[in-house]
Formats: C-alpha cells, sequence, structure tokens
C-alpha cells in the first residue's frame, strides 16, 4: 500500500439489485479509489428483459473477481478495509442475498462493521461524486427503470417525497416503448438513439398529468399511446425513428416541467437529476437549458455513475459510518421506502 489509511476510513462497497454487478472502494479522507463494474446485459438480451434467477447466479460469478481487481487498482490490501456497504434494496431478492452474503463473510473475516445501503439512497448522492458537487438542500429526481420519484433534500436521510409515478416509472415506459417499435434490450438505449434519428411532432403523444398541479407522474397511457400510434401508422423506418422522438419528447417535457416545478415549491436553486434515464442526453439537454432560465443550478452523476454502480453505494455507506452495525444476522428489502431511513448521525 502506498499511504497509510490515517484517521480516515476506508469502505468497500457492493452493488448487486439486479444485472449489474458493481464494486469500489471509497476512502472518506482521500474520496474514490477505485470501481469495477460488470454488467449481465448482453447475457439478458436473449430474452428481453432481466432473468432473476440468472442474475442471481452471475452476481456469484463475478463479485469476488471484482473485488480483487479493485483492490488491486487501488493498491490496497483486504486488511486495510474498515467497513462494508452493501445494496441491502430495493431490489431482486435472490441478487440482492447475493451481495449482504458476500458483504456480510468480507466483515465477518476481517472483523468490521457492516452496513446494508438503500439503492435509491445511492443513486441519490450519487452526484456527490462528482466535481462540482451539489451543497444541501437540492431537488433530487430519481429516475432509474423501476422509479421516479421527486425528493426534497435537506441532508443525508433526510428525504421528502415530494411526487412519484403512480403507475409506471419512466425507465419502464422507455424499456415497454422500445419493445413496441421493435427495439432489442436494453429497449431505454435503445429508443434514444432512434430517437435521435427523428423529429417529434409527426406523432402527436400526450404529457400525463403535465398540468396536473401535483408533482406526480403517470408513464402508462404514453406507452398506450405508442402501441396506439404503431397499430394505426405504417411503422416505415423514418415513422418509427418519428414516433420515438415524439416520445422521447414527451417523457423529457413531463420530467422537466415537475422537476422545476419542485424546484420552486420547495425555493431551492438546485437540482439532481439521478438514475439510468439521468444519461439520457435529451433530458439533460432540455433541463439544462430551462433550468438555466429560472436560475436554478442543475447537478447529474458522471455517466458511468447514472446506471447502478458499486462507487455509490461505497460512497453513500461512508456517509453513514456511524451507523454501520458489527457483522451477524443480516436482510434484504426487495421493497423498502426511502423516506424510512434515519438522518446519518
Amino acid at each position: 500500500m502506498k499511504e497509510k489509511m490515517g484517521s480516515t476510513t476506508l469502505v468497500l462497497g457492493i452493488e448487486s439489485s439486479c444485472d449489474e454487478t458493481g464494486v469500489a472502494l471509497y476512502d472518506t479522507g482521500r474520496g474514490l479509489l477505485g470501481h469495477a463494474l460488470h454488467s449481465q446485459v448482453d447475457m439478458h438480451a436473449a430474452y428481453g428483459g432481466v432473468v432473476p434467477e440468472l442474475a442471481s447466479r452471475d452476481h456469484i460469478r463475478r463479485v469476488l473477481p471484482l473485488t480483487r481487481s479493485v483492490l488491486a487498482a487501488a493498491d490496497v490490501s483486504a486488511r486495510d478495509i474498515r467497513a462494508v456497504a452493501y445494496t441491502e434494496g430495493p431490489g431482486l431478492a435472490g441478487a440482492l442475498l447475493v451481495g449482504a452474503g458476500v458483504a456480510q463473510g468480507l466483515a465477518f473475516a476481517l472483523g468490521v462493521p457492516v452496513l446494508g445501503v438503500h439503492h435509491l439512497e445511492g443513486h441519490l448522492l450519487s452526484p456527490l461524486l462528482s466535481d462540482p458537487a451539489p451543497a444541501f438542500p437540492f431537488v433530487a429526481l430519481l429516475v432509474s427503470g423501476g422509479h421516479t420519484q421527486l425528493m426534497h433534500v435537506r441532508g443525508v436521510g433526510q428525504y421528502e417525497l415530494l411526487g412519484e409515478t403512480v403507475d409506471d416509472a419512466a425507465g419502464e415506459a422507455f424499456d415497454k416503448s422500445a419493445k413496441l417499435l421493435g427495439l432489442g434490450y436494453p429497449g431505454g438505449p435503445a429508443l434514444a438513439r432512434l430517437a435521435s434519428l427523428g423529429t417529434p411532432g409527426r406523432f402527436r403523444l400526450p404529457r400525463p398529468k403535465i398540468s396536473s398541479g401535483d408533482l406526480d407522474f403517470s408513464f402508462s397511457g404514453l406507452k398506450t399511446a405508442v402501441l396506439t400510434a404503431v397499430r394505426g401508422s405504417e411503422m416505415t423506418d423514418s415513422a418509427r425513428a418519428d414516433l420515438a422522438a415524439e416520445f422521447q419528447e414527451a417523457v423529457v417535457d413531463v420530467l422537466t416541467t415537475k422537476a422545476l416545478g419542485a424546484a420552486g415549491r420547495t425555493h431551492s436553486r438546485r437540482v439532481v437529476i439521478a438514475g439510468g434515464v439521468g444519461a439520457n442526453s435529451r433530458l439533460r439537454e432540455v433541463l439544462r437549458s430551462k433550468a438555466a432560465d429560472a436560475g436554478i443550478e442543475v447537478f447529474y452523476p458522471q455517466l458511468s455513475f447514472c446506471t447502478d454502480n458499486g462507487a455509490m453505494i461505497a460512497f453513500a455507506g461512508a456517509m453513514r459510518v456511524a451507523a454501520m452495525n458489527p457483522p451477524g444476522a443480516f436482510s434484504v428489502q426487495p421493497r423498502w421506502d426511502l423516506e424510512s431511513l434515519p438522518p446519518a448521525a
């Protein structure tokens, strides 16, 4: 090892909630020392979606080799780890159990504390790994495959739910609409690529709940409107691209309007976008422009931290070092309310 840890804490983070295995090392004094990620996209593509049993088995194969790789790249020993954090939930139960079991086993062997991290808290805090990082308080728009939520964030563990989807999440709508357009898995990125070749306006899709007066979302009807358009039109290559562009524009309009509305209601001058959909370039472009007009700063995680990753889990664990428990009995929570988390000490 190149230097001593001193009074800082080196935290190993393990992410295994769905179809990506992530491992990272975060030092409370020196920052992120290294991270590695294995995506199962190619494996699940043949099935058109995530197969939970296959996901769990692949996590078992990947997590320890990734851990060794990160330790070697950071030039530290497992004996230097002072705490282990893992994704406790929400996610696929079997996949979560893999990460939880490995984390508890490592923590027991090393004699260090362990902490189960909320997956969405990891996403929510991931922009803090970037430079510049947002200061508290801020409004957070969490847009991942299964979640679309607006949170008022006053500090670590101080989260107020402002609005959420009442049916499909934005990421789900992307994936389902992509399937209707004959695109492969994962659908969201494929639809975004197709949208870049089209022009919105040829098809007129709704902007669900954009003028509802609340901060909730609904994307199920938008997906149905895509289905109606596909069945009612000849889907040439140009028509598919234009429909994809209109769909993407509808989602971006809703997300942007609601996020800025949340900032207005909470008198916040900072908005954070986190989760896989946060990587969408059109969303970043439109929100950045409209937020600037309103005098609001927008912060994102770097693109590699938009999807599930170990860095966000290691960082969230490091922010809660004081709350870590001795290794022992553990649980996973496939469903877990983010607001139920206690504030960090």
